[in-house]
């Protein structure tokens, strides 16, 4: 029997499937909880009940009858979404740092550790200064032992890398460290979103080679020797090394997956696909049995890439949302993921006693007893300061309160800030109150410690002078609430603009007419979705009925919906993309074709189209084989693009190959 075995990593559950490679049917699923200290824990728990499962059917598996592994995850999208990077330089090629400045660019770029070099190139491929080699080489020393990875991008490096790959030949030479051009990641043109994007590249490089070292570790452990494919945030699949080198085209790997998933096993063409996971909620519309893609580029966490993926609207909000209220009192949730404190205590169950006594408190509590807790994250990949490996160390033996960590008096205040900034970094995670916990008071979810999450709710609920229950109903109805708002704003993107619900007064007052109706006013309304929604993900059943019923539509949970993502992670196919492009030089009918390494003069445009043939068709097929592919189609696509030139010269035109 041959079967595949599917695999999503998210950031509560790591989920597994095992699915008949001929024939699409699930056979078995599992559910384990993420380790994010060592992901490998979660991805060998979950493995093994899924072969557990499957053990107890009429038809059991073993790991010899693995023919395909596939990795879906959202480890990428959620550390963006949440705001956690790593340490990165960003070596910037032929840019103007004035006009960098001047806009506010640097702003966009996914990093502060920004070095300008002298070189780049122009629109046509053509040398305008040389590469300053001696600066590039002085700050890649200067940054060898306190950076994670480096990222490079040149000015036009689309139409001539030349400079890029010699910059990321000296970091090879010089550090070791993990390295990306933007030339490899886009041939598209918008200098500051490429630097953007290929900073982002090098903020993941490092995380995802651990979760792919983990997947793979555990793999071998299992006795499963077939190729490991990871899915990409087109939905399309690539081996774990291509993985590596490009973990940017994997943001949105967990809600294209989702979206693959939902499609198979609701057996719906045309639907609205809400993924709610643990950290985010995910929105796609599937149409004619397809997931539709965005072609100007993902955007995660509040940044625009260059990276074509699904067109998903992700935002931070899931079961593991933080919870809380702001200074004036109104309940927040999310967009910041928290450990929930039920799953806390079920790990350390020494935590009770020190949420015992926050409840206890009452109004002697003090100002850092809200139920919240730090522990240990991600080792670090760079040194660290005497004070920063104070906190870690203490952290070792276990979670510790804010009351625990900051002192009462002087220094409170730096060691705070310290603790944010590590939180930033990963190498500590932030505990609370979540939906997950409301959910285990109602007794709608009872998987953790239920006593737990009722003290969270007893610390939460005293501030605002709520009954425990009327709290967590009013956190699960705000998710819920949320989520709805969340595919209304979505839709409304896609057809007329961005919404700014705070900006349009009108707009929300319409909205909480149609969510909550309004009594005393003469004018009500109500909002009806007129395409289904499929909600996957482990909690759906308890927040989407109510979002289903707030626009007025039907609601369809599918069998396996809580391993969605894993089914979506297998349902996949490998396609890869190259795009060149063809410029005229002059009136004489010369043209410059811009390949993926540089540049060729042909003395007409056919000409230049042959060329590309004999060049990219074998090259785009030795990419698809590296990615993983056993059998490949080659299609090119040609578009001539005509624009007038001044005086009445006619028309200049360019063509595009891909």
């Amino acid at each position: 029997m041959n079967l595949a075995l599917g695999i999503d990593t998210g950031g509560t559950y790591t989920d597994a499937v095992l699915v008949e490679h001929a024939t699409g049917r699930v056979l078995a699923g599992a559910k384990a909880v993420t380790t994010r200290q060592d992901l490998a824990l979660g991805i060998r728990s979950a493995m093994v009940q899924v072969f557990a499962a499957a053990a107890a059917s009429p038809a059991p598996a073993t790991p010899a009858d693995i023919v395909l592994v596939a990795l879906s995850t959202t480890l990428a999208t959620n550390a963006l979404a949440e705001g956690h990077r790593g340490t990165v330089c960003l070596l910037l090629i032929g840019y103007d740092p004035a006009l960098m400045q001047q806009f506010g660019f640097e702003h966009e770029l996914a990093t502060s550790d920004v070095v300008y070099l002298g070189g780049g190139h122009d629109h046509m491929g053509n040398e305008v200064a040389p590469l300053d080699e001696e600066t590039a080489r002085a700050a890649i020393l200067a940054r060898r032992d306190s950076v994670e990875a480096f990222a490079v991008s040149g000015y036009f490096s689309v139409r001539n890398p030349a400079h890029e790959l010699r910059v990321k030949a000296l970091i090879e030479q010089l550090t070791g460290r993990p390295a990306t051009c933007g030339h490899e990641l886009t041939s598209r043109l918008n200098a500051v979103r490429r630097a953007t994007t290929v900073a982002l590249n090098a903020h993941l490089i490092l995380p995802l080679r651990e979760l792919i070292g983990s997947v793979q570790q555990t793999l071998k452990e299992q006795g499963i020797s077939a190729p490991l494919m990871v899915v990409k945030g087109d939905g399309s699949l690539v081996r774990a090394e291509w993985a590596t080198e490009r973990p940017i085209e994997t943001i949105l790997s967990g809600p294209a997956a989702s979206v693959v998933g939902a499609a198979h096993l609701a057996d719906r063409k045309d639907v609205w696909v809400v993924d709610v996971g643990g950290t985010t909620t995910d929105i796609a519309a599937l149409r004619n049995g397809w997931p539709i893609l965005n072609q100007d580029g993902a955007r995660v966490g509040g940044w625009r890439t260059m990276v074509e993926a699904v067109d998903v609207h992700t935002t931070g909000l899931g079961g593991d949302s933080y919870v809380r209220f702001d200074e004036e009192r109104h309940l927040c949730i999310g967009p910041r993921r928290v450990v929930p404190l039920s799953l806390l205590a079920a790990q350390h169950p020494d935590v009770l006693s020190e949420l015992r006594r926050q409840s206890n408190a009452g109004g002697n509590r003090r100002r850092e007893d809200k139920g919240e807790f730090l522990v240990l994250g991600r080792s670090s990949g760079t040194l660290l300061d005497e004070g920063d490996r104070s906190i870690l160390a203490r952290l070792v033996d276990g979670p510790l309160s804010f009351s625990a960590l900051i002192p009462l008096k002087r220094g409170g205040g730096l060691v705070q800030k310290r603790i944010e900034e590590l939180e930033a970094r990963l190498l500590v995670r932030r505990a609370g109150f979540t939906p997950s916990d409301a959910l285990h008071v109602l007794g709608r979810y009872t998987a953790w410690n239920g006593e737990a999450a009722r003290l969270g709710a007893e610390i939460l609920a005293a501030q605002a002078a709520l009954p425990v229950e009327e709290f967590c109903t009013r956190v699960v109805n705000g998710l819920s609430e949320r989520v709805a708002q969340e595919l209304v704003s979505k839709i409304f993107e896609d057809e007329i603009g961005k919404a700014a619900w705070e900006r349009e007064p009108m707009a929300q007052a319409m909205l909480e007419r149609a969510f909550h109706g309004r009594n005393g006013s003469d004018l009500g309304c109500a909002l009806t979705l007129h395409r289904p929604i499929v909600a996957i993900g482990a909690p759906v059943a308890a927040y989407m009925p109510d979002a289903a019923r707030r626009l007025h539509t039907e609601l369809v949970i599918p069998e396996h919906s809580g391993v969605a993502n894993a089914v979506g992670a297998v349902a996949g196919g490998i396609v890869q993309r190259a795009r060149v492009l063809i410029n005229p030089l002059g009136d004489d009918g010369r043209v410059r074709l811009h390949l993926p390494d540089g540049y060729h003069d042909s003395e007409g445009l056919e000409q230049a189209v042959e060329y590309a043939r004999s060049v990219m068709l074998p090259l785009v097929e030795t990419m698809a084989l590296r990615a993983g592919a056993e059998q490949v189609e080659v299609r090119m696509v040609r578009q001539d693009l005509r624009a007038p030139v001044a005086r009445g010269q006619g028309m200049r035109s360019s063509s595009v190959l891909s």
